[in-house]
């Protein structure tokens, strides 16, 4: 029997090559999106179902799932949508910090939340959530996005714990950039004229880092490397960039990464 993956966030970037690479490797695929009526790819593809969701819609994602377990049983939950949020935190409203925590945060949790139930009954099943490099180490002009994939990962290793006791297993995927419409269309920036030597260095080193990203297909494969190698293991970091911050953050540990963050972008 074909097994099935959840995903969220499916419409574009990481989403949409997971979806894809699962169904080519044959898998049952759950693409859920906020418009799925405006999909025009993945509804082309045999096995993928498309369902709609937004993660920050309480009850759609209680309806969402219940739909879902009544298609299939489930046995990878793929928690991908978000967005990030860049700028000073002066600068953002409170609607824009509670809808980047609702997104990336409390979205993750609340699916994770209404699909316990399905997969301790099963004694079976993975989630698996995207993070970010920015899930362990800080930039400058990012202090709520890193709340939240900070928040991600330490929440899912404090969940690895209760969920190993009916055999379900949690992951993070950790990628650096990755070379998506991502600053177009995922990015959320504000501007503040206090901190406009540092927005102006953070931006033109976030653009060039992007032309050097992973594509969204290499970090998809890794996606599939956590779904089915086995392995008792949380963080999964991906991307050449990713894998180079995260060592040079372990060789000098974190106050010192910090004082070289600094230098970088503050001079001093």
């Amino acid at each position: 029997m074909n097994k099935t993956i959840f995903i969220t966030g499916a419409s574009a970037g990481l989403g949409k090559a997971t979806a894809k690479l699962f169904q080519s490797r044959g898998w049952n695929v759950i693409a859920t999106m906020r418009n799925p009526e405006k999909e025009t790819e993945l509804n082309q593809f045999e096995n993928i179902t498309l369902l709609p969701l937004d993660v920050t819609n309480l009850e759609q994602i209680n309806n969402t799932v219940a739909k879902a377990i009544s298609l299939y049983a489930i046995d990878v939950v793929f928690n991908n949508a978000g967005y990030g949020l860049m700028g000073a935190m002066e600068a953002f409203s409170d609607e824009q910090i509670l809808r980047q925590i609702n997104t990336n945060l409390l979205g993750v949790i609340r699916v994770t939340h209404a699909f316990i139930p399905h997969l301790r009954e099963r004694k079976s099943g993975l989630f698996i959530s995207t993070t970010s490099m920015g899930g362990f180490l800080g930039f400058p002009l990012h202090s709520i996005y890193h709340a939240t994939k900070f928040g991600i990962e330490g929440w899912s290793e404090s969940m690895s714990f209760e969920l190993g006791l009916h055999n379900i297993g949690i992951k993070t995927v950790a990628p650096g950039g990755i070379a998506t419409d991502f600053l177009n269309r995922s990015l959320d920036r504000n501007l503040h004229p206090a901190y406009k030597s540092l927005e102006d260095k953070l931006f033109a080193m976030t653009d060039s880092m992007m032309h050097a990203a992973a594509s969204p297909e290499q970090i998809a494969e890794i996606v599939y490397e956590a779904a089915t190698d086995g392995k008792d293991q949380i963080r999964y970091v991906t991307g050449e960039d990713s894998k180079a911050m995260y060592a040079r953050r372990l060789e000098l540990g974190s106050e010192e990464f910090r004082k070289e963050i600094r230098k970088q972008f503050l001079g001093y």
